[in-house]
């Protein structure tokens, strides 16, 4: 069992709260998505793994049983062209949870008139694999968002 830890400090609001129909459906996976707080901030790895993809509004952590986290900092934010994203680790990474892997302020994602609502997914995960889903409450950095049966 794979236990996904939240990557940023925030309010959990679930997938279907999401302002964005493709992870509102869990299309891309099943999973939680944090309304972070309004300071600059580091996304952190939710799992210990390998960054298998790594864009300035996005990552994708694999850990040792092949179970990939996504991790997608807003919605719409591919259309900043990675402005306000700093990453500070690289696509083939091996990284830790809780290991900063992108620096962003998600004021400046809402001023720039984008939701900063940070979907966290399983990929390629059935519904039914993921137990505990956090979808309500405060969450710090490193809390339990769900376990990956």
């Amino acid at each position: 069992m794979t236990t996904v830890t939240s990557p940023l400090a925030g309010r959990a609001v679930g997938l279907a709260n999401v302002p964005d129909p493709v992870f509102a459906g869990a299309m891309v996976g099943p999973g939680t998505a944090i309304d972070p707080v309004r300071e600059p901030t580091e996304a952190v790895a939710p799992v210990d793994g390998i960054v298998v993809s790594m864009h300035p509004h996005a990552f994708v952590v694999v850990d040792a049983d092949g179970h990939g986290v996504l991790t997608h900092l807003g919605i719409d934010t591919v259309q900043l062209n990675g402005e306000g994203f700093e990453l500070l680790v690289s696509k083939g990474d091996t990284v830790t949870r809780g290991q900063a892997v992108i620096r962003w302020n998600p004021a400046e994602v809402e001023k720039a008139g984008k939701s900063p609502i940070s979907p966290i997914v399983a990929l390629e995960a059935a519904p039914d694999a993921l137990s505990g889903v956090l979808e309500a409450g405060d969450i710090a950095v490193g809390g339990d968002l769900f376990a990956w049966n």
